[in-house]
């Protein structure tokens, strides 16, 4: 199929049509943003398609009385994946966009009110942990070197690698059973460290992409020495300035992006992808199609049973899912000058309240939160004398059938009582704005599946080959990029996984010439 309009159709003196080969990509997360960068700069003619009315998917920008609010990621961990994306159009980030190095990355709060200010700096680490947990500063030593290794072979070899055959699996399988990858991340970590505190600080980070430390194999140790080499970095104007960044290089390509746009079926003929039908029944040709929207929605929503044998109906529905998030937005009247960037704020359990969210799927009474402080780095996000917050606590994803629209407004008072206690004195009396998303929201808003905020939970077993593959497994010529495919959510994996479509998705030139 040819998506252009033949040359007999151009009447008298109009200008010739843009002949570039047509990619459409459903979504414009991070995901998408950079497979539109990609495919542009490789020879494709580009439109995305965006449900909303802004682009950013799980990274959109809420502004509400004066306040800014990044929706979603706040942390950038791996900025030369930004930096090049803006290499591709001949440009440099550093015109368009300010990111400010975070020293500490982040404050952790245990139950106890003991804190841990974590960096990049190997001294600054062993002198906080020496102070905590003086008997484990040789293990977090030796625990560093380990994720050095696993982040050798597991980013930088593996990260931007499809995994399209299980023969690709089998040839990592020896560097993944000498990494020790069947080991769970906490149990790796054990190994090392002997102080509970300890063993959370290393351990926590597969919480940023919907993974539970005592289940997720030990690869994602890789995050701690990715943090260190590269660092925790925040966009100047809010990880919404990355985004519109990231907008400004697809018009520069003449690309561009419909909003209000939502699709409803990927159009398939003869196991080819074709197309795409919207909600409104326009439809819209394409010689290749790329979805950036959850990948079970995908492959349960968009394409018909008909044209899937891997991802069956079946399949998808007995995959297991990340947690949910309920994420609770605010702006205070006052500024709260001690609370640093991003502090995580732990409840009196560990093992026990992942394991509530995660098997259980029961909503806990307590809880452990990540407080996002923005204006602490940036006051232009809230009005003069204000600050801009969100914090944000795991639940359950609707596996667990909680109806937030009765337990949301319980569950926020039950934080903001909290926080009021411990880093926000008087809180309650000094909010002038207020938001919620809840795992609700996430799949009638962002369409997740089961609301789920990372979409399939990453287990070894549904990792790298075991995950949705970036070039369908069921249909020819449509590709898949985010949180559900290869490598994994965050945005790091999600811009990763814009990258394997270089391998995969053919040549714009080849296609012209067919």
């Amino acid at each position: 199929m040819n998506a252009f309009t033949p040359l007999s159709l151009l009447q008298a003196g109009e200008p010739e049509l843009d002949r570039r080969p047509h990619a459409v990509v459903i979504g414009s997360g991070f995901g998408g943003l950079a497979a539109a960068i990609r495919l542009g700069a490789r020879g494709y003619r580009v439109t995305v398609l965006e449900k909303l009315d802004a682009a950013g998917g799980r990274a959109y920008v809420f502004r509400q009385d004066g306040f800014s609010f990044d929706a979603g990621p706040t942390i950038i961990t791996a900025p030369f994946l930004l930096e090049e994306l803006w290499s591709l159009c001949g440009r440099r980030m550093q015109d368009d966009v300010q990111l400010k190095s975070m020293d500490p990355f982040y404050r952790i709060r245990f139950h106890d009110g003991v804190t841990i200010d974590c960096s990049g700096d190997p001294e600054k680490m062993k002198a906080e942990i020496a102070r905590i947990a003086p008997g484990d500063v040789g293990g977090y030593e030796g625990f560093m070197k380990a994720a050095e290794a696993i982040y050798r072979v597991g980013f930088e070899e593996l990260g931007h690698v499809p995994f399209d055959s299980w023969t690709d699996m089998a040839k990592v399988a020896p560097a993944m059973v000498r990494l020790g990858s069947h080991r769970s991340l906490y149990s790796m970590v054990s190994k090392y460290v002997r102080d509970e505190r300890m063993r959370f600080v290393l351990s926590f980070h597969p919480l940023f992409i919907g993974g539970n430390p005592f289940n997720v194999t030990s690869i994602y140790g890789l995050i701690s020495f990715l943090e260190r080499k590269a660092g925790v970095h925040f966009a100047m104007g809010g990880t919404g300035a990355l985004v519109q960044g990231l907008v400004g290089l697809i018009e520069g390509q003449g690309n561009h992006i419909r909003y209000n746009t939502t699709v409803s079926q990927i159009c398939v003929e003869n196991g080819r992808a074709t197309g795409v039908e919207l909600a409104s029944g326009e439809r819209i040709a394409a010689d290749v199609v790329v979805s950036n929207a959850d990948a079970a929605w995908t492959y349960k929503h968009l394409l018909p049973a008909s044209a899937r044998t891997t991802w069956t109906d079946r399949k998808v529905d007995r995959a297991r899912y990340s947690m949910g998030l309920f994420v609770w937005y605010f702006g205070t009247r006052r500024q709260y000058h001690d609370v640093p960037h991003h502090t995580i704020m732990l409840g009196p359990r560990y093992r026990g309240l992942l394991h509530d969210i995660f098997e259980r799927k029961v909503l806990a009474e307590d809880f452990s939160l990540y407080l996002h402080r923005p204006t602490a780095t940036d006051p232009s996000l809230a009005p003069p004398g204000c600050d801009t917050f969100y914090v944000l606590s795991p639940v359950p994803n609707l596996d667990a059938g909680i109806d937030w629209t009765e337990r949301a407004e319980v569950y926020r008072r039950a934080i903001s009582k909290h926080l009021s206690a411990t880093l926000l004195p008087g809180l309650e009396d000094e909010i002038v704005s207020s938001r919620m998303m809840t795992p609700q929201d996430f799949e009638s808003r962002l369409l997740s599946y089961r609301g789920a905020a990372f979409s399939l939970e990453p287990t070894l077993l549904q990792s790298a080959w075991f995950r949705p593959h970036n070039r369908s497994e069921d249909v020819d010529r449509l590709y898949l990029v985010g949180a559900g495919t290869h490598p994994g959510a965050g945005v790091p994996g999600v811009i990763s996984s814009a990258r394997i479509l270089d391998t995969v998705v053919p040549d714009a030139a080849t296609l012209a010439r067919q």
